[in-house]
């Protein structure tokens, strides 16, 4: 068995990846009832496929009910340039790392389609692929295998690639013996709880999803709560400082996979300004950035730009004040008012005279 396991991992490092582990398809209790009390607390905030799926989080049978093992495999993509230098350009629209090039779920989809070719021709069974694709417990498996450990940021650290590693899993329905899991190596060491800007990482290893500037960026689809606009910063698509400062990422090497690096250089805030849909679209092609529609992305550049104390770009905000989408109009005028002293122009009594919807009235109110 151990030959098959070696052939299967060599199999795997020669596609490309980089981290590669065993494990069986069982979740501890103990496992179970924290994602549950997640749960329960409402920490997922609109993200209710978590609630639809809990059953087949804790049970991988549920998935596929043929799995024996699960191996989790992991791809580098530590950036060249630490990212939390991005946070100090206030014009600059400040883009997660992963999300600055290809989107990973091609690529990995990719990589793991070579695989399951060759077991199906090698060894003329089947198996499943999953990359983001399925509710699978991954951090949970990722350190059974080996491959990490879940760090207090809630994501997996790596001794070789630190926080910087892309998770995806391979369904087995033979069964191989698992690898030793990974020790906890955090020590004493909090940095990525006391760098969240809005204390969403509440405790080691526990998160408020409502908080985190990643949820509120790309999978909350409403006006951000105010209280929570400023400390967004210049994130305009997901945030890496848990990430960034954990100091486990000196032992990672920049990736070599073109696919992940950075494509071009930040742009400034007023150049998405003058974007619309149809130019979001075609720029972000086969970005992971497009997943998240047009909408809440100009949401999030008026947010950013709303922080960025940069008077100039008024007259780009300007223009979303009548925006059809009441999310746009109503996230304008927090914007502008950031930017100078919006509530005593004219402009903004007009609005106040004619704007029907109640969201938006409520923005225009809290300046008034």
């Amino acid at each position: 068995m151990n030959t098959l396991k070696n052939k299967i991992r060599k199999k795997i490092l020669d596609i490309g990846f980089h981290s590669v582990g065993f494990t069986k398809p069982i979740i501890d209790l103990k496992t179970s009832r924290k994602f549950k009390e997640f749960l329960n607390k409402n920490h997922h905030g609109e993200m209710r496929w978590l609630e639809r799926h809990y059953e087949k989080k804790r049970n991988p049978k549920k998935i596929w009910e043929d799995v024996k093992t699960v191996i989790v495999v992991g791809l580098n993509y530590a950036p060249t340039n630490n990212p939390l230098r991005v946070n100090n350009f206030k014009e600059k629209a400040n883009i997660s790392v992963y999300a600055k090039n290809k989107d990973y779920h091609i690529v990995i989809k990719n990589k793991l389609k070579e695989f399951k070719d060759w077991f199906n021709e090698e060894f003329k069974l089947d198996c499943k692929i999953f990359v983001d694709t399925a509710p699978v417990m991954e951090k949970y498996f990722a350190k059974k295998t080996g491959v990490g450990w879940q760090g207090k940021h809630t994501n997996i650290v790596s001794k070789k690639f630190g926080s910087w590693l892309f998770l995806s899993e391979i369904f087995l329905s033979i069964d191989i013996d698992g690898d030793k899991p990974s020790k906890d190596n955090c020590g004493s060491c909090d940095d990525c709880l006391k760098i969240c800007p809005t204390n969403a990482l509440y405790e080691e290893s526990k998160i408020d999803a409502r908080k985190c500037i990643s949820y509120l960026t790309i999978e909350y689809k409403g006006p951000i709560p105010i209280g929570l606009r400023e400390k967004i910063g210049n994130k305009v698509y997901g945030c890496d400082d848990c990430l960034s400062v954990c100091p486990w990422n000196k032992f990672s090497e920049p990736t070599k996979n073109k696919n992940f690096l950075a494509l071009e250089k930040e742009k400034d805030l007023k150049f998405f300004l003058d974007f619309d849909e149809k130019i979001f679209k075609k720029y972000f092609f086969q970005s992971p950035i497009l997943r998240i529609g047009w909408i809440s992305f100009i949401r999030n550049i008026l947010i950013a730009s709303g922080n960025s104390k940069i008077q100039n770009l008024s007259p780009s905000i300007k223009k979303y004040l009548t925006h059809k989408e009441p999310l746009v109009r109503g996230t304008a005028v927090w914007s502008i008012n950031r930017l100078h002293n919006f509530k005593h122009t004219k402009l903004f009594q007009k609005l106040k005279t004619v704007e029907k919807n109640e969201y938006v009235k409520f923005e225009l109110n809290y300046l008034d």
